[in-house]
């Protein structure tokens, strides 16, 4: 059974030899082949090694166009900096009066430098290990993309000084990621994950007007084209997922601060949940023993159709024993 098998079964509920694995590595990746991260984000050749290497060295039965939350704002305009082995930084918001979204240019995903390096990626992966592997796109949600071109700070006051307006912004984010979206699905991803951060720190209504329906167009774009979804949200997302659950993801992750139990228990016939093992205290500070462990009670408290990682990315230091604890916990849980 390769793993894109293994993922079809699993999310129809039928038999597998084991439970996915579909940790989200970035940092980790990079390093895991020698490579500074500058070059993982801005060299899809490079980030497609690294993908596929801790693919095959840890066992993941998946590879992702996920890499930082700059590159559709990059292309917007924003000024990115990227230090030679360093996190990307954005020291000025794009958007920083309200008038300043008149001179918002919406980027092509084809010809924008960074968006169609993602896109770039996608086709790779497919060529390298199409219909074998799962390949997973990935664009921002509306509301974390306003976040990345404005700033959280100033996205936070415009929920209450001018919602009108944000839903103006959100309209053009919205648009882009579709785009985005549609592209890196016609050059082969299986799956556009979704990320939208932002949304763990506003309320249910805020998150219904200003997250939600932008999140639903967006994966019903993908869904129109045949390919999955998948819906991460960093953070305690309690408060808000029950709404999550109505955003037409396929798959939801679930952070390790979330009841994984309660999760499943009321929701796990609606969604595939994936997760939740604390990413910090467990898969890079904890045993091999604990990482066994809290592997096997996630898919167990999971349901019949969950796929295991960590609630959000691996952190780069990993010990690699860890990442083989969680691979042995999976193959030997009865399935």
């Amino acid at each position: 059974m390769n793993s894109l098998e293994r993922l079809r079964n699993r999310l129809r509920g039928e038999p597998v030899d084991r439970p996915p694995n579909f940790n989200i590595l970035m940092t980790f990746a990079a390093h895991h082949i020698g490579q500074p991260l500058s070059s993982f984000y801005r060299d899809h050749t490079v980030f497609v090694d690294a993908n596929l290497a801790v693919c095959n060295d840890f066992e993941l039965d998946i590879v992702q166009a996920i890499s930082d939350p700059y590159r559709e704002a990059s292309d917007f305009g924003l000024e990115v900096e990227f230090p030679a082995d360093n996190l990307p930084v954005n020291r000025k918001p794009l958007i920083v009066e309200p008038d300043d979204i008149r001179k918002l240019i919406p980027p092509d995903p084809s010809t924008g430098p960074r968006m169609s390096d993602r896109v770039e990626a996608v086709r790779l992966f497919r060529e390298r290990v199409g219909g074998e592997i799962p390949i997973m796109g990935w664009v921002e949600g509306a509301l974390a993309e306003a976040a990345d071109l404005r700033s959280v700070y100033l996205i936070m006051t415009d929920f209450s000084r001018r919602p009108d307006w944000l839903e103006e912004l959100l309209e053009i984010c919205g648009n882009v990621e579709i785009a985005f979206a549609r592209a890196q699905v016609e050059a082969g991803a299986d799956i556009i994950g979704l990320g939208d951060a932002v949304a763990s720190q506003v309320s249910p209504a805020m998150y219904r007007r200003f997250a939600l329906p932008y999140e639903q167009r967006i994966f019903a774009a993908v869904h129109e084209m045949g390919a999955l979804t998948r819906l991460h949200i960093c953070g305690n997302t309690s408060h808000i997922l029950p709404d999550m659950m109505d955003s037409g993801a396929d798959i939801i992750d679930i952070d390790w601060m979330v009841d994984m139990q309660s999760a499943s228990e009321k929701y796990g016939n609606r969604v595939v949940l994936c997760g939740n093992a604390d990413p910090v205290a467990v898969m890079l500070q904890g045993s091999p023993q604990k990482v066994y462990e809290v592997t096997q009670h996630c898919m167990m408290v999971g349901g019949p159709r969950s796929l295991s990682a960590a609630g959000c990315e691996v952190p780069d230091g990993t010990p690699h024993e860890n990442f083989r604890a969680q691979s042995r916990a999976l193959q030997e849980l009865n399935t």
